[in-house]
């Protein structure tokens, strides 16, 4: 005898990346930034007095609204704060998708959104990537004739780090009947010189929605503090129905808002990612690994078949070094690897070497 939702009874739980609490590892799984947060954010943290924990968190957290919208140059009626990035996929599903509603991802994607789309008894349909993992042709309308509520599009994608421009998006946002959901999480990690903008795109399209976290380039994974950008008729029945009363607390309020008010520091460790990501992909490849071309903070490798993915994942791993390893189709040849930082990545280089 079961309890639980049929649902929830048959779905399968969201499987997160290796979590060590050993010093000496490496750890190149989980896409963190290598950097630490700015000092404006430890400043901020010793000088939050113990006393301010037993009241309640403001519930807008509207510091930090408009920080951000200044930032996006938006209103503070265009941001919601959220406990993570996750919160926000989860409110918007909750708030735009009904029971039985379809839900349309690329395939492969970030392997949390099925998870969602189950918890919420909604129908997740994915759509295969082309074979040069390029969008699908005809995408909106493949999206039309499902008649899906809510499409979700990882953008840089993950695991490949493929960017989409902006003129793209608006595309697709146009031809959509449902909500459009662009998910930015490593927006921060773009070459500037390819001048990706797609924040203006809420002011000409009213059903799409950007993903943005604090978590990758801001350095704080640890916090989970995130926030959607929209149109306020869609961030609107979020922040004032469906949301949790104080979703965000007190003190990942106060750090985001000093991390987001110093988006100088941030944007120098961005920089250094993406000359490490650069030299990353050089000296893999004289190793005979190649990757796909990434504007994420990240590598997809595939792995020469002599060794094999799953093999080096382990022998890495028994050298206290993690990468990720996807058991799913089209990806179980490839690794995908986070960018350190150099000390990181050279001992990651230097094991590679001698494992083959």
């Amino acid at each position: 005898m079961t309890f639980e939702r049929p649902n929830i009874e048959e779905m399968e739980g969201y499987m997160p990346g290796e979590q060590p609490s050993g010093s000496d590892v490496v750890k190149l799984n989980t896409n963190e930034n290598p950097y630490p947060p700015g000092p404006k954010v430890a400043k901020c943290l010793t000088h939050i007095a113990v006393d301010s924990l037993r009241r309640y968190p403001p519930p807008l957290a509207n510091d930090f609204r408009l920080a951000a919208a200044t930032l996006h140059q938006v209103a503070p009626e265009n941001i919601i704060p959220t406990n993570g990035g996750d919160e926000f996929l989860r409110l918007v599903m909750t708030t735009f998708v009904g029971a039985g509603e379809i839900i349309a991802v690329t395939k492969p994607s970030y392997s949390l959104y099925p998870v969602l789309a189950g918890i919420q008894d909604s129908e997740l349909v994915e759509i295969p990537l082309e074979d040069d993992w390029s969008m699908p042709k005809t995408f909106a309308a493949k999206l039309n004739q499902l008649n899906a509520k809510l499409a979700i599009i990882v953008n840089p994608h993950a695991p490949t780090g493929s960017l989409l421009d902006s003129s793209y998006l608006a595309k697709i946002a146009h031809d959509f009947n449902g909500v459009l959901l662009i998910d930015e999480a490593y927006v921060d990690f773009i070459d500037p010189e390819l001048n990706y903008d797609s924040i203006p795109l809420i002011n000409q399209f009213p059903n799409i929605l950007f993903l943005r976290t604090m978590s990758k380039g801001y350095s704080l994974a640890g916090l989970r503090f995130g926030y959607g950008i929209g149109p306020s008729q869609l961030i609107s029945p979020m922040m004032y129905k469906t949301r949790d009363s104080y979703n965000t607390d007190f003190i990942a309020q106060k750090l985001a808002t000093a991390a987001i008010l110093d988006t100088a520091y941030a944007q120098d460790t961005w920089q250094k990612v993406r000359a490490s990501r650069q030299q990353l992909a050089k000296d893999l490849a004289h190793l005979g690994i190649s990757s796909l071309p990434s504007q994420a903070n990240f590598l997809l490798c595939e792995i020469p078949q002599i060794t094999g993915a799953q093999a080096l994942y382990q022998s890495l791993k028994m050298q206290s070094i993690l990468v990720r390893y996807f058991d799913q189709d089209r990806l179980r040849n490839k690794l995908r690897i986070s960018i350190g930082n150099g000390p990181e990545n050279q001992r990651l280089i230097s094991a590679i070497s001698q494992l083959l």
